[in-house]
């Protein structure tokens, strides 16, 4: 790996114009040191250059000879060494392929922390994915059953839908971690990306705190309108987000360091104790909420069993989810002053638990204010035995309906004959006239009789047939 000359950008964190300014400062910086140690060696030896990166002493031939990584070009670690070989006949080392002086800059990447941090991402896009896979089923079930409707559940619901738009937005973000390209452009809108994740990252942490105000409220004031206080809340976990977003925003947009601004924002800033600190207080805050909540509720249930002084049920499953989610959710802040320098035997197993307790949130979430919530798991079972009632009704309505439907069909083919009489030569029913059991041969005058008949199938039937049945 060498540099092909001084316009690259390859590879890069500078912008073209800065690029072209650290290299020639580089060149400036190397011939200056090269004047100054004009000490030639014994023998031969291959003369001192630069090769766009790194400046190159003299060196003896068969020897190698070693400079420090540039920080400046991507993925290099500064505290690595890149090396040139001098060979026996005084001259730099030619690449086989290429057959061009070459610089070997391989070793300025560490190819082992690359495939552990490829895994790591792994990690981290399986969890994404689960987690909004969960999410968008969790608001779905609860958009789905309205009696469900309550202020608990629409901050319950704003969570998941922040949430779910954070890890839409992460899991886009590593589309882009993959092709080098769009991080070199460093276009408008993958920086817009980096903000916008940033706010819906902050949104996760005001909605959290949100979920432990609102348990802490109705528990310590119980005759608080919940309605005015979802509306407070709303302002709470939107819009104060934005605000420090937005100041974020401009400090770096504004910022002198080249690294602040370049490849959409990816580096860490200057400025990021801007996002940092928010979430600790938000955090701390739910903490100081939660030992609050339990002190109150041990209070109450110390109390004995007077009117009132218990806490409701619904009281004691909130404080249940409380326990599991606020440490939860703020686990990986609170550790990051603990974590283990690089390179420690516990590196990997904390980089494994950030990964999954991160990437996993989401789905923690899903399942502890949804999947596993008694109020829902009882809509559904309510659902599913309705189902299955109407189901057994329909079937039971419908073999009773053939049934009944064909013992009419019978009843009306099989019925009493009317008496008749001849009135102008043609036979007419008499239904005025009594029935009697009595036949005549003569056709003037009335002939009675009775017996079962089976009708014809004329219109006249099948409008009597309708009738009756």
């Amino acid at each position: 790996m060498m540099p092909n000359n001084l316009s690259t950008t390859v590879g890069s964190t500078l912008q073209d114009d800065e690029f072209r300014r650290v290299v020639e400062e580089r060149r400036q910086e190397c011939l200056e040191q090269l004047a100054i140690n004009t000490t030639v060696p014994a023998g031969l030896y291959c003369r001192s250059t630069f090769d766009g990166w790194s400046c190159w002493p003299n060196t003896l031939a068969g020897e190698k000879a070693y400079a420090p990584c540039p920080s400046f070009i991507t993925g290099f670690d500064e505290s690595r060494f890149a090396h040139k070989f001098c060979e026996a006949d005084g001259t730099w080392f030619k690449h086989p392929l290429s057959n061009i002086v070459w610089s070997n800059y391989t070793t300025c990447i560490d190819m082992v922390d690359l495939g552990w941090q490829q895994k790591l991402n792994v990690v981290f896009e399986i969890g994404y994915l689960i987690s909004l896979i969960a999410l968008l089923l969790s608001l779905a079930i609860l958009t789905y059953f309205r009696s469900l409707r309550c202020a608990r559940i629409t901050i319950h619901m704003n969570l998941f839908a922040s949430f779910a738009i954070n890890n839409a937005l992460w899991l886009l973000w590593y589309i882009f971690l993959a092709n080098p390209g769009l991080l070199m452009e460093n276009g408008i809108f993958c920086r817009s990306l980096h903000v916008i994740l940033q706010y819906f990252l902050l949104t996760n942490y005001a909605w959290m705190l949100c979920e432990g105000f609102y348990l802490h409220t109705i528990l310590v004031n119980a005759f608080t309108s919940e309605h005015k206080l979802v509306k407070w809340l709303m302002a709470l976990g939107w819009p104060t987000p934005a605000i420090i977003v937005t100041i974020y925003t401009i400090l770096r947009a504004t910022s002198d360091d080249p690294k602040d601004l370049s490849q959409c924002w990816i580096d860490e800033s200057n400025y990021i104790n801007v996002l940092i600190y928010p979430v600790c207080v938000s955090t701390l805050l739910n903490l100081a909420f939660l030992c609050n909540i339990v002190r109150v509720l041990l209070t109450k249930l110390r109390a004995g069993p007077a009117i009132g002084s218990r806490p409701s049920r619904s009281m004691l499953q909130a404080l249940r989810a409380t326990l599991l989610l606020v440490p939860l959710l703020g686990l990986h802040y609170l550790v990051i002053p603990f974590r283990p320098p690089k390179g420690h035997p516990y590196a990997e197993t904390y980089d494994v638990i950030s990964a999954i307790t991160i990437s996993f949130q989401g789905f923690c979430v899903a399942m502890l204010f949804c999947f596993c919530n008694g109020e829902v798991i009882a809509q559904f079972k309510r659902k599913w035995e309705g189902s299955a009632f109407i189901r057994k009704r329909q079937n039971s309505c419908t073999a009773t309906t053939v049934s009944v439907r064909w013992r009419e069909r019978r009843r009306c083919d099989y019925q009493l004959e009317l008496p008749t009489i001849q009135k102008d030569g043609i036979l007419v029913e008499n239904h005025n006239s009594p029935i009697v059991i009595s036949t005549r041969n003569d056709s003037n005058r009335i002939k009675n009789s009775r017996g079962l008949i089976k009708r014809n199938d004329s219109a006249y039937d099948v409008n009597q047939y309708q009738t009756q049945c």
